[in-house]
């Protein structure tokens, strides 16, 4: 398993399966990232998963990309989504292909919700899928990194 794919979880995603269970469903983020894991490990591919209430922790963590290989991340900044100009800077600086993920539909949502931060330089964006998202973000992840291995 040479290749590997980087899942980084912004504020409050710790208190995935009790937090507004009716916005973000009942599935704990630890549920998540095992799933994630048997989808990787099938697919021969790396995965590391990282969460974090800290802006400045998931800063330095993505800029461990340029010594820690990684090919794709996934991102979900969670409530940084509207807010953190740092950490888009730091993800343009590793120069990596990422999807931005949420769980919610955030352009269903309160209004300062529907900008984001991070859009405008993802590969792409999943919002709205509940915990399947990440299923749906691993799955390109895993085609992207296996369309490059036949190059």
């Amino acid at each position: 398993m040479n290749n590997k794919i980087l899942i980084l979880n912004g504020p409050n995603l710790n208190l995935l399966g009790v937090r507004e269970p009716e916005i973000y469903g009942t599935t704990t983020l630890n549920d998540i990232n095992d799933n994630l894991k048997n989808i990787s490990n099938n697919a021969k591919i790396m995965l590391e998963c990282f969460q974090s209430n800290s802006e400045g922790d998931l800063i330095t963590k993505t800029a461990e990309v340029f010594t820690n290989h990684c090919d794709f991340l996934i991102v979900n900044p969670g409530g940084l989504t509207h807010t953190s100009v740092a950490w888009r800077d730091a993800l343009l600086a590793i120069n990596k292909p990422f999807l931005e993920i949420h769980l919610s539909n955030i352009y269903a949502r309160e209004e300062f919700r529907k900008k984001s931060y991070f859009s405008d330089i993802a590969v792409g964006i999943i919002s709205g899928f509940g915990s399947m998202g990440y299923e749906l973000a691993i799955a390109y992840a895993i085609r992207f990194i296996t369309a490059k291995r036949d190059i």
